[in-house]
């Protein structure tokens, strides 16, 4: 394929993207996003490289022949941008094609796993025809079933990337005319079939070309559990468009698979260190230097909707600090321990704490996130209190402020966050991110609620945690949901997470009402 028709594609999908809503975990719309996918990655894989079985399941029928010749077209483009973006995948890429049972000895077609994507697509170019089938179901569990079982699946990492337009047989499926309304004549069932691809831990991922597999969607999901589903529909048959939508599919599910199962490799990596819940004695612990770093504060929303406005370094402000720091954790979390320690750079001293996060890599990046959430937090508190005190209400809402720590002795850099110790009052979880509420507090949901309608929609505050005070909550460590599922880290679950665990949850009391905020019965 020429240059040109390559930077054509590229405009395109950039422009208007090769999934759906529910989807978007892995997205090409820029260099930023591109950068995340990158870190994640980084993250638990380091320099290895990381095998990758890929095996294509295609409907093989008549109307196929686009997506055939797109899959074909577009694996060189894969291979090429994994290894320009992530280096260390390697990919070994085989293939399952299916028609239908009238089709006899073309029914199936098995391309056993090869890491040379142009013996890949010279079969594809010289032995796959879109051909055959008889009724609209065609024989989707006879093609899923060969795949697991017929293809030499032999590296860690294994994805199956499905592309069909209708249905398996049975009524199940299709309520319309169908040789097999009984379902499968082989006996093979979508149990037996999704079981053994989720035993054999392929991840499993759909293009969606109609609306006719819609209701195959919905009762894979319901035996797999969510998979990504891609919009692979084409306008026209555009060729340039169909390439485009199945390189981002194939990109989106590489990397998420990949991305999964890290996450999973990092529970397995998490040390487990001796707590003391006892403050030290701090005369006999030395004093560290290092450099404390915070964000400059925002100065209106629009500093707040801009996610660069937290990466230019000059909105970093950073100076000396010295410190003492206890030698074991008094507590920890999912991924972080918390220490004390005491700020002496002045020379009245502050009981502060200091948090380390349990897996190492890329801990700069990730404390710089929980600094960025605790600003934008704190912003958002400091709008809610003024426009609270305009209607009587007196309680305010207050966000310790999180700073980057980084200390570096002899060759090695470590990063922390510092926060002010809290008073010694009852620490409490009044929310979680997934929507429950631990703790009622009007003042708090509807804190919460105004931060969505301040944004306009953008983002929630939410896993509210702290202390009660008389006259304030004094929280830390929120946790925000954004449209923007490349910021705020692994917590935020982007409009789903908005829409499923907030909005679905809150009802609105009596500071909604005071405030004018959108009622949500």
């Amino acid at each position: 394929m020429s240059n040109r028709k390559l930077r054509t594609i590229a405009s395109w999908f950039c422009g208007k993207g090769g999934t759906t809503e529910t989807s978007t975990l892995v997205s090409y719309q820029d260099n930023q996003k591109q950068e995340k996918v990158e870190e994640i990655i980084s993250e638990t894989h380091d320099d290895k490289d990381i095998k990758v079985d890929l095996c294509f399941v295609l409907d093989c029928t008549g109307s196929m022949g686009g997506y055939i010749n797109a899959a074909k077209d577009c694996i060189q483009q894969v291979v090429e941008h994994m290894e320009r973006t992530n280096p260390n995948i390697k990919l070994w890429i085989g293939f399952c094609g299916y028609r239908d049972h009238c089709d006899g000895d073309n029914r199936l077609q098995i391309f056993d796993f090869t890491n040379s994507h142009e013996e890949f697509k010279d079969y594809i170019s010289k032995k796959v025809i879109a051909d055959g089938g008889g009724d609209a179901p065609e024989d989707v569990l006879g093609g899923l079933d060969a795949a697991v079982k017929k293809l030499n699946w032999c590296h860690s990492t294994r994805v199956l990337l499905h592309m069909g337009d209708y249905p398996p047989h049975g009524t199940d499926f299709w309520k319309l005319d169908d040789s097999y309304p009984n379902g499968d004549p082989n006996g093979l069932t979508a149990e037996s079939v999704l079981n053994d691809i989720k035993s054999s831990g392929i991840s499993y991922y759909f293009g969606k070309i109609t609306d006719n597999t819609d209701e195959m969607i919905r009762i894979f999901q319901g035996i797999l559990g969510k998979f990504l589903v891609f919009d692979l529909t084409s306008n026209g048959n555009d060729p340039e468009e169909l390439v485009a939508k199945v390189f981002g599919s194939i990109c989106s599910s590489i990397t998420t698979t990949v991305t999964l199962n890290g996450s999973m490799e990092k529970s397995r990596q998490r040390k487990v260190l001796e707590k003391d819940s006892r403050e030290p004695n701090w005369n006999t612990l030395p004093v560290k230097t290092g450099e404390l770093m915070n964000y400059r504060f925002p100065r209106s929303l629009v500093d707040i909707l801009d996610p660069n406005y937290f990466r230019i370094k000059s909105n970093i402000i950073s100076r000396k600090f010295s410190y003492k720091h206890a030698p074991k954790p008094f507590a920890s979390g999912a991924e972080q321990y918390a220490y004390f320690g005491l700020d002496v750079t002045h020379d009245s001293s502050k009981k502060i704490v200091i948090k380390e996060r349990i897996i190492k890599a890329n801990s700069f990046g990730k404390c710089l996130e929980a600094a960025e959430a605790s600003t934008i937090a704190s912003f958002l508190s400091r709008e809610f209190n003024s426009a609270i005190e305009q209607v009587g209400i007196d309680k305010k809402v207050n966000f310790l402020q999180v700073q980057v720590l980084r200390r570096t002795a002899g060759f090695s850099t470590r990063y922390f966050t510092v926060e002010p110790k809290f008073l010694d009052a009852k620490f409490k979880r009044f929310n979680a991110n997934s929507g429950v509420i631990k703790e009622y507090h009007s003042t708090l949901e509807a804190f919460a609620h105004f931060t969505y309608e301040y944004t306009k929609g953008y983002l929630v505050v939410y896993d509210l945690q702290g202390i009660e005070l008389v006259d304030q909550f004094l929280l830390t460590d929120p946790a925000i949901q954004c449209t923007d599922r490349y910021r705020f880290g692994g917590t935020n679950l982007g409009k789903r997470g908005i829409d499923d665990n907030f909005l679905v949850n809150h009802k609105c009391d009596s500071v909604c009402q005071k405030l004018g905020l959108n009622i949500k019965s």
